[in-house]
């Protein structure tokens, strides 16, 4: 079982360890729980569901010949089901936000994930083959980071905190970033120093657009 009295605090916030000498840190931050909860819970779409659900229910139980109170005590039910799942994905979502932080540095991308069981996913720019841009419009954006060779990582370890449905090779992705620009500014910086190229000039493209725009890494970079 395990002993709180023997958990250790992080010596930096997001980092399990102090720094080596010479690095140092870029940017830390986490992802917007209101991004998390559309975009990683799809709660938009759980409540149009239900939605639709409470109508149908009003529906046929009029069609039958029940009352008006009887159709809307029926929807009710839904309605009820309803507040209960949203509430408890945007609890999630909220928790999730809160227990996460995401650390550039000089010279890796670190992220403390988890809830429950907090862990640490350190990932070097030595390993990273590409890091791409989603921007949605209010600002926030995901950055996944694709891995090069034989360097791999468990979806179901890294998730939500992955890019979706790469279950062969996972990417890496800080999710729901406030400011998601100047961020992928960041590390594209950071990752073009490490490569020894000059720091590029980051395209950004909406998240509804079917293509994600690349950022230099190492030597080159790759199209995701």
């Amino acid at each position: 079982m395990c002993n709180p009295d023997e958990i250790k605090p992080d010596p930096i916030p997001g980092l399990p360890e102090e720094l080596p000498e010479g690095e140092r840190i870029l940017w830390r931050g986490g992802p917007d729980w209101k991004a998390l909860a559309l975009h990683v819970f799809h709660v938009r779409a759980v409540a149009i569901y239900f939605t639709v659900l409470a109508v149908w229910k009003t529906g046929t139980a009029l069609a039958a010949g029940r009352g008006a109170l009887d159709a809307l005590a029926s929807a009710g039910m839904v309605v009820l089901f309803a507040a209960a799942a949203l509430g408890l994905l945007v609890l999630f979502a909220w928790l999730m936000a809160r227990s996460t932080i995401y650390t550039v540095t000089s010279a890796r991308v670190v992220m403390r994930i988890g809830v429950a069981l907090p862990k640490t996913v350190n990932v070097p720019y030595a390993v990273i083959g590409s890091a791409a841009l989603k921007l949605r419009k209010g600002g926030d954006g995901d950055i996944p980071l694709q891995l090069t060779g034989q360097n791999r990582a468990a979806y179901l370890h890294l998730w939500p905190h992955a890019r979706p449905w790469r279950l062969a090779k996972a990417e890496p992705m800080l999710r729901g970033v406030p400011d998601a620009a100047k961020v992928a500014e960041t590390l594209a910086g950071a990752l073009a120093e490490t490569a020894g190229q000059p720091a590029p000039r980051i395209q950004t493209e909406p998240a509804e657009a079917p293509r994600r725009a690349p950022m230099p890494g190492r030597a080159a970079m790759a199209n995701g």
